[in-house]
């Protein structure tokens, strides 16, 4: 693994007209972002999600690789007509869509020569010098292209995948998190949690979720920072603040 530096982001790239329809529910972003951040220390700063619209897919894909450290996208690279993600992404980078020999060689191995047809054929075509993200679960690789983490759709089979991913990415200064849940309402605290986030902008992120349970409104008040002395140093102003205006504490 190379060397830790600290500022490392990352865009999540969404590909499928079952995701915009609401036919499917997206379970990606979550697990993506999650992993990134506790298992890598990378941040994810954007999330888009788009059609399976060829020139759509190459617009994004030049514009987010430029941005970011790194971009993942998710869908678009089974076996059927509207599996363009690959395609795509050789036009976005201007290189040759061609079959990748190892993957190609994994397929027919997976699936038997009589029955590795064009569909399964076409999972093993992809940019001009990728490399392979190797998947334990359905044997189709995803791949990386530049900065293009390339990956499949259905959840289960980009879960498996995930920690093949970590070769190729440089990680940056773990990201630690703290949560208080409250039984108050946001409007009684907005005002000094702005202070408090004023006061420690350069290196704690104070974020305010307000969630609704057991019939009672409350608010999760969450810290995050790469310093765990400055994270330590709000939540302690933070519990005095919960202190003096009395406010009940659900959870630490």
């Amino acid at each position: 693994m190379k060397k830790k530096i600290k500022k490392i982001n990352a865009a999540i790239l969404i590909i499928g007209n079952e995701i915009l329809s609401g036919r499917t529910q997206d379970k990606n972003v979550a697990f993506i972002s999650n992993w990134l951040n506790t298992k890598c220390g990378i941040s994810v700063n954007e999330v888009r999600i788009i059609p399976d619209v060829e020139k759509v897919i190459v617009k994004n894909i030049q514009i987010l690789s430029k941005k970011f450290n790194y971009v993942f996208t998710t869908g678009g690279i089974g076996p059927t007509h509207d599996d363009i993600t690959a395609k795509s992404i050789s036009k976005a980078f201007k290189v040759k869509y061609e079959y990748h020999k190892e993957a190609y060689a994994i397929l027919e191995k997976y699936y038997g020569k009589k029955k590795f047809n064009d569909g399964r054929k076409k999972m093993a075509k992809m940019p001009m010098g990728s490399k392979l993200i190797y998947n334990p679960s359905s044997a189709a690789p995803g791949f990386i292209t530049k900065n293009i983490i390339s990956l499949p759709g259905v959840p289960s089979i980009l879960n498996s995948m995930i920690e093949n991913c970590k070769k190729y990415l440089i990680k940056g200064i773990k990201i630690h998190s703290n949560t208080i849940s409250l039984y108050t309402v946001e409007s009684n605290i907005s005002k000094q949690l702005g202070l408090i986030q004023k006061k420690y902008k350069k290196f704690v992120d104070i974020g305010s979720y307000p969630f609704f349970r057991l019939g009672k409104i409350g608010v999760a008040i969450v810290t995050r920072s790469t310093s765990l002395k400055k994270l330590k140093s709000v939540n302690i102003e933070l519990i005095k603040l919960i202190k003096k205006k009395k406010i009940v504490i659900l959870k630490i």
